[in-house]
């Protein structure tokens, strides 16, 4: 790992440590209420890395769920992962897109989206260590939480609206950072209706 790159990526990424650590905890607290200890939740952090699929997941190992049943839940919650990392190939050219594909949460691709590397900086490294940091927060978060857990046990109902904070600050910040709210309308609108219709 580029020094310089890491040392330029780390304040671009301090507001996603700030989120991750959070709703990390939150994750970890989770899935330490329902049997599973400190080293399942690095791993799932490590190995998944998908914020919303991973409080998923807790709900689903909580419930017995069938592997179909993941496979399927799991899918429909992080297809658009996919979309993220076919917009982003050109950018990711020349460097082994695979990691970088699967590191595309939605914070990490909203820094991608508009991060700029400062000059003499390789851009593919500071793309690449901003990746990295993001899911080195999420599973210390997550690891934290689990460890907080098992050390001081306590009811964690509610702690999942973390994961929906989160995304209304994200949207907010969005919101005001663009003058184009068009998006922002149709993604809404087209929420309520399915909220509706289904």
């Amino acid at each position: 790992m580029d020094r310089k790159a890491l040392s330029a990526a780390f304040p671009v990424t301090v507001p996603v440590l700030m989120g991750y650590l959070a709703i990390g905890i939150a994750f970890g607290l989770m899935l330490q209420e329902i049997g599973y200890n400190f080293i399942w939740a690095f791993f799932m952090s490590l190995t998944i890395y998908a914020g919303s699929g991973q409080y998923l997941g807790v709900t689903l190992l909580g419930a017995a769920a069938s592997l179909g049943t993941v496979a399927v839940m799991t899918l429909l919650i992080n297809f658009r992962h996919l979309v993220y990392g076919l917009s982003m190939l050109e950018k990711f050219r020349g460097m082994g897109p695979l990691y970088m594909i699967f590191s595309l949460t939605d914070e990490t691709y909203a820094l991608l989206s508009s991060a700029r590397a400062p000059v003499g900086v390789d851009p593919r490294n500071f793309y690449f260590a901003i990746a990295l940091l993001d899911q080195s927060y999420w599973i210390l978060g997550s690891v934290i939480g689990a460890v907080a857990g098992a050390l001081i046990p306590f009811s964690t109902e509610g702690v999942d609206f973390a994961m929906t904070a989160l995304f209304v600050v994200i949207a907010v910040d969005q919101w005001r950072s663009y003058r184009r709210h068009l998006p922002a309308v149709l993604g809404a609108g087209v929420t309520g209706l399915f909220l509706i219709v289904l």
